[in-house]
Formats: C-alpha cells, sequence, structure tokens
C-alpha cells in the first residue's frame, strides 16, 4: 500500500527536518534528502502498527502567505 503525504522542511542549524502535515511525524537529516527519505521511514513505520483510513485520492494544496506580527 502507498499513500500521498504532505511535508514540509525547514533548516534547523546544521539539520533539515521534515515534518508529515497530515499525522505530525517528524524526522531530520543533514541534507534534504536525508530527511526526506528518514521522514518515509517513520511514516511507514507508523503506518505498519496502526490501521488508519488513509486518504490518497485528495488534491493537496500547499500555499504561504505574509502576516504582520
Amino acid at each position: 500500500m502507498s499513500a500521498k503525504i504532505s511535508i514540509y522542511i525547514i533548516k534547523d542549524d546544521d539539520w533539515f527536518v521534515a515534518k508529515c502535515i497530515e499525522n505530525n511525524i517528524a524526522s531530520q537529516g543533514k541534507t534534504i534528502d536525508e530527511a526526506i527519505n528518514n521522514l518515509k521511514e517513520a511514516v511507514s513505520l507508523y503506518y505498519e502498527d496502526n490501521e488508519f483510513d488513509i486518504p490518497n485520492d485528495r488534491e493537496i494544496l500547499l500555499m504561504s502567505t505574509e502576516v504582520k506580527v
């Protein structure tokens, strides 16, 4: 089984942190590719032991905006 997940990546000092938006699972790596691969493994392990309905046919829109603080 496979699932589409939405992730965002931030740089934190010398590490890239990748986080899955759907379930708040996060992982890190020294490179973006390493962070993504580590996150894929973590999400896979998470769903391996849990039976959740994972929607695969939804449209994903990711946007950014600016707000005054």
